[in-house]
């Protein structure tokens, strides 16, 4: 069993096929942060893994403008899975919501998906929560993105019922079809 303690700057260092550190985002990491996920998510280059959304969506995911507000909110972290060279990786963003954390924007660069990190990534994250006193993780999902919705059910996510509509303003990118979010969760 891997320990996580969470100081300021390294939260955990893992053994994939390279060695990871994880830690809490910072304001200078949000460039990187914005390429990673809209490389992760959008566009013909997110097609190298199985996360894109490149199919169902257009525009970007995210911009550092957003990342920024995401950060200067005192309840919202992100954590960032970096290579000995400080590359980002990897990242998923958190919100805590009294009790309740918030879990969003689980990332992994496209051609590392599927060696790990997003798992562990995952398991930071709920260890994250819990020594934030959270007592639930809960997740909007793509109702339509089944293969990543097995992916969260395999970790003990389950679908609470409630469905949320998908934001027409276009500030997570613009739906090739009609979409819908469904809510996951997990009691830590």
């Amino acid at each position: 069993m891997v320990t996580v303690t969470f100081h300021q700057t390294c939260l955990i260092r893992i053994m994939l096929d390279m060695d990871v550190t994880i830690y809490r985002a910072r304001l200078h990491d949000i460039p990187s942060i914005a390429r990673l996920v809209n490389s992760a998510y959008r566009g013909s280059h997110s097609k190298i893994g199985w996360t894109t959304e490149a199919d169902l969506l257009g525009g970007q995911r995210t911009d550092e403008e957003d990342l920024t507000k995401i950060l200067n909110e005192p309840h919202n972290t992100i954590l960032i899975g970096a290579d000995e060279i400080n590359r980002i990786l990897g990242c998923v963003y958190l919100q805590k919501r009294d009790a309740v954390m918030y879990l969003g924007m689980l990332t992994v660069q496209p051609q590392l998906q599927a060696n790990g990190l997003g798992k562990q990534l995952l398991f930071a994250a709920e260890e994250f929560a819990r020594q934030k006193h959270c007592t639930v993780i809960e997740m909007t999902v793509i109702s339509v993105r089944h293969e990543l919705i097995a992916w969260y059910n395999r970790r003990g996510y389950r679908a609470s019922g409630e469905v949320k509509p998908f934001p027409a303003d276009g500030k997570f990118g613009v739906a090739k079809q009609p979409l819908e979010f469904i809510v996951l969760s997990k009691t830590l």
